[in-house]
């Protein structure tokens, strides 16, 4: 992957300041966060609980994830229908916790790649790749869980330039069923794929999606 440079890189309309920002741990070792959740917690829960964690702590978006074994998914047979070696419960993506309406910026210049509405309980619902070239790299940036708006005034090939708002958040209706947020994910290779590529691992096929998809902090710097 590209090395980028360490300055902060908004890719939401809701603040420009790195301090706005705090880290949350949604993994299944967050004990704490078991008491408040379950398997079963419904995205009303869930928004609740996000809604509580930014008041509490005066900031104004929750980011984390990467790489993180989550029991999140385990709510989804999009997930789980699957033997257990090959269960998916492991985040490829950086997720931003924000209400929903919030504008997505463009953290680099870049084309429409595709775009497509995911409507699988707990899938990404309205989604749109982006496709980058810099010094003659190709590289990719997905954003899942937006408005169906968001996915009707593209077009394939349409040039999106960095901190141009290109989408916003949907609600729980339409983003998979979460409390609003946006899924990051970057992608060396995206092969056949069009408006969709897993966003979460199993154990088993970890080594592989880890290499494809590095840590999208490389170029947010948050």
């Amino acid at each position: 992957m590209l090395t980028f440079n360490s300055e902060f890189t908004p890719v939401l309309s809701i603040s420009n300041q790195r301090e706005d920002y705090i880290s949350i741990d949604l993994s299944v070792n967050n004990i704490e966060l078991a008491h408040h959740l379950h398997k079963s917690s419904t995205s009303e829960n869930w928004e609740i609980y996000m809604t509580s964690f930014l008041e509490s702590n005066s900031k104004k978006v929750a980011y984390g994830g990467y790489l993180e074994h989550r029991f999140l998914y385990e709510r989804s047979n999009h997930f789980t229908k699957v033997s257990s070696e090959n269960k998916r419960n492991i985040h490829l993506g950086i997720d931003l916790w924000c209400p929903a309406g919030t504008g997505v910026l463009a953290p680099l210049n870049g084309v429409v790649h595709s775009f497509a509405n995911n409507t699988n309980h707990g899938d990404y619902g309205p989604t749109i790749i982006l496709k980058h070239t810099v010094e003659q790299t190709i590289f990719y940036s997905l954003y899942g869980h937006l408005s169906v708006d968001s996915i009707t005034h593209i077009t394939l090939n349409q040039p999106i330039s960095k901190g141009e708002e290109f989408a916003v958040l949907g609600t729980s209706s339409v983003n998979g069923d979460y409390a609003p947020h946006l899924h990051f994910q970057l992608i060396h290779d995206i092969q056949s794929n069009l408006g969709d590529y897993p966003g979460v691992s199993s154990s088993k096929k970890l080594p592989f999606y880890q290499k494809n998809c590095p840590d999208p902090n490389l170029i947010l710097n948050i």
